[in-house]
């Protein structure tokens, strides 16, 4: 079993955004700590997690946790994605753009560090009306998912690589 465990592969982890958040009682507030945390193995898997607590080590403990139960793969041409794309999250909106290699990664805040932790290296984003971390991160990362690659639209449609590309 030991052996399994070793074997598992080595995640990124990246804070995008910590949070206090208060709730009033009757003696007074009471503080708290969320964390948003992004996780990748830097190779086309990527999640993020929300977790809170009291102390922020613990918020982003249970934020990682959560992440690697939400994983999934992103399609990746070479260092950066197949196609422009527009990821979508309640009024978080991404445009992502293919670059050229050498490119390096042009994005800001939160989209960069899903990015960088799914391993794509060269890409051109903006982000589009809202700012709040969490729909950005989640509008990112709806975009990563819905890129398809060439081989996966050639086999959906029945036809070659070649004639899917001219």
């Amino acid at each position: 079993m030991a052996n399994i465990e070793t074997q598992a592969p080595e995640f990124q982890e990246k804070v995008v955004a910590i949070n206090r958040v208060s709730k009033t009682v009757k003696g007074g507030r009471i503080m708290k700590f969320s964390a948003l945390v992004v996780v990748g193995d830097g190779n086309g898997t990527v999640g993020f997690g929300l977790g809170k607590s009291g102390e922020v080590p613990d918020a982003i403990r249970k934020g990682i946790e959560d992440a690697k139960k939400n994983l999934v793969k992103v399609s990746l041409k070479g260092t950066t994605i197949p196609h422009e794309i527009v990821g979508k999250f309640g009024a978080g909106r991404v445009l992502m753009k293919p670059a050229a290699p050498g490119t390096g990664v042009i994005a800001g805040g939160p989209v960069r560090a899903v990015i960088e932790v799914a391993g794509i290296k060269d890409i051109r984003t903006k982000s589009l009306r809202s700012n709040n971390p969490c729909n950005v991160v989640r509008a990112t990362i709806d975009g990563l998912m819905n890129c398809t690659s060439a081989k996966a639209v050639a086999e959906k449609r029945g036809k070659s690589i070649k004639e899917i590309l001219g």
